[in-house]
């Protein structure tokens, strides 16, 4: 059956897990990190990030605004001068110490991850390998930045490719993995002798100032990384980067909606774009699936980080012939491997969701399905035993293409099912959708990977 904590587990959990941030970690300063050290807002003004499973308040964070982000960009235009000069052996060997670094510290912040985000701390651990390997592999790349001699079709001229660091760099990252997405994007721009700004998500600063702490730990340069939090002036902080003349990139990873805002913001200034934005990924399985293995790949798709995953599992399309076996084998394995709770407890391997807001979504896509025809097997509604943030992994048949939560990223644990009976009709229905990101698809007939 699906293990969901009683209550009064859960209540020995939370007295057993509650923590200030501080108390497991020497690296979270209550500061923005700028120019190379912890600095307040310029109001004062300062915002709480609590931990999702319970509640209970970590730390208060600078709410900084418009003016401390001009400051920021200014450190990092500054130091952008001397860090475009070093060779790319030297930065080859300060990213290799800072890799190095962050792997001593390993536990610590996927401790510091579960706390603010909420998953469960093997996969914490695993995002923390994650982000590491991108440091690990921009080590090496930042020595290989070779340019190209293309041919001329004057033969008195030749045409020499060099490739420059293009200034500094401005990375707005998610609360899903605020660890993994700041390291894919710092690594890439120091290696290429950019600075950084960066701006994360008001529910997961403290991921993004322990990446800093531990960068200032390996001697990266002063203003190279910089970190600005903020809560209630996100929209004039985004704004000023998108419209800062001294930002020459600008890479995202979020919502659609968003990204379709900022997009049009950097337009004025003309700079280089980098979008991550949602999905509404499709799972198709075929009558000549092998329905264990299918199970298990949507299982793993479906339900890590509770589903809030941009390239997380979205509809699920069953074909008629294996349709009762593959839900009959998919109920088994929703109740019988999934375990709701804190994610610093052992054994859970299902967190809450991010926020208030995020289980609203949730439930409001599930309630529109229910409203036109759609079934729930399993779940349903909150895990009010847990908190208000933990949503039961849930299993509903019967869904349409005309539901919202078909044509929507669900970004929860919801498996949506499809029946379909024709190839063709798999392919109309994966395909209606405006998004992309990932699909995944299986069948024992190697025709049908091809269609």
């Amino acid at each position: 059956m699906n293990r969901i904590l009683s209550k009064s587990e859960y209540l020995f959990l939370h007295s057993k897990h509650t923590y200030s941030v501080r108390q497991i970690s020497t690296l979270i300063e209550p500061k923005a990190f700028v120019n190379g050290s912890w600095v307040s807002s310029n109001s004062g003004a300062v915002f709480s990030v609590h931990d999702p499973s319970n509640g209970s308040h970590l730390i208060d964070v600078p709410d900084m605004d418009e003016h401390d982000t001009t400051k920021a960009i200014l450190a990092a235009s500054r130091a952008f001068k001397s860090w475009k000069e070093t060779t790319g052996k030297e930065r080859s060997q300060i990213l290799r110490r800072f890799f190095n670094v962050c792997q001593e510290h390993q536990e610590e912040l996927a401790r510091i991850l579960t706390l603010e985000q909420g998953k469960p701390l093997p996969e914490a651990k695993g995002e923390i390998v994650y982000g590491n390997s991108y440091l690990e592999w921009f080590s090496e790349e930042a020595r290989r930045g070779y340019g190209d001699v293309v041919p001329s079709p004057d033969k008195t001229k030749e045409f020499i490719l060099v490739r420059e660091p293009i200034g500094v760099a401005a990375m707005i990252t998610p609360w899903n993995f605020p660890n993994a997405m700041l390291a894919r994007k710092a690594a890439a721009a120091l290696a290429s002798g950019c600075t950084c700004v960066v701006k994360p998500s008001p529910d997961t600063p403290l991921s993004a100032l322990a990446f800093a702490s531990l960068a200032q730990k390996a001697g990266v340069p002063d203003g190279v990384i910089n970190i600005i939090t903020t809560s209630k002036n996100l929209e004039s902080v985004s704004k000023t980067i998108c419209e800062n003349t001294d930002i020459k990139a600008l890479s995202f990873t979020g919502s659609t909606r968003i990204g379709k805002l900022l997009y049009n913001q950097c337009s004025s200034t003309i700079k280089k774009i980098s979008l991550e934005l949602g999905g509404n990924a499709p799972f198709i399985v075929f009558d000549s699936a092998d329905v264990d293995a299918a199970v298990k790949g949507l299982m793993a798709s479906k339900f890590r980080n509770v589903g809030q995953t941009c390239v997380s599992s979205n509809r699920i399309f069953v074909q008629s012939g294996i349709y009762e076996a593959f839900i009959n084998a998919l109920k088994e394995n929703i109740m019988g491997s999934l375990v709701l709770g804190n994610g610093l407890a052992d054994g859970v391997n299902q967190g809450p969701l991010i926020n208030e807001r995020q289980v609203q979504n949730v439930e409001h896509l599930v309630e529109e399905a229910l409203e036109h025809g759609a079934k729930v097997i399993l779940g349903g509604k909150r895990a009010s035993n847990l908190g208000q943030l933990f949503y039961e992994p849930t299993l509903m048949t019967d869904v349409l293409p005309n539901m919202r939560i078909f044509k929507e990223e669900i970004f929860g644990p919801v498996v949506s099912i499809i029946k379909f009976e024709t190839e063709e009709e798999a392919i109309h229905m994966a395909n209606d959708t405006q998004v992309g990101l990932a699909g995944y698809l299986y069948s024992n007939n190697i025709i049908a990977y091809y269609f």
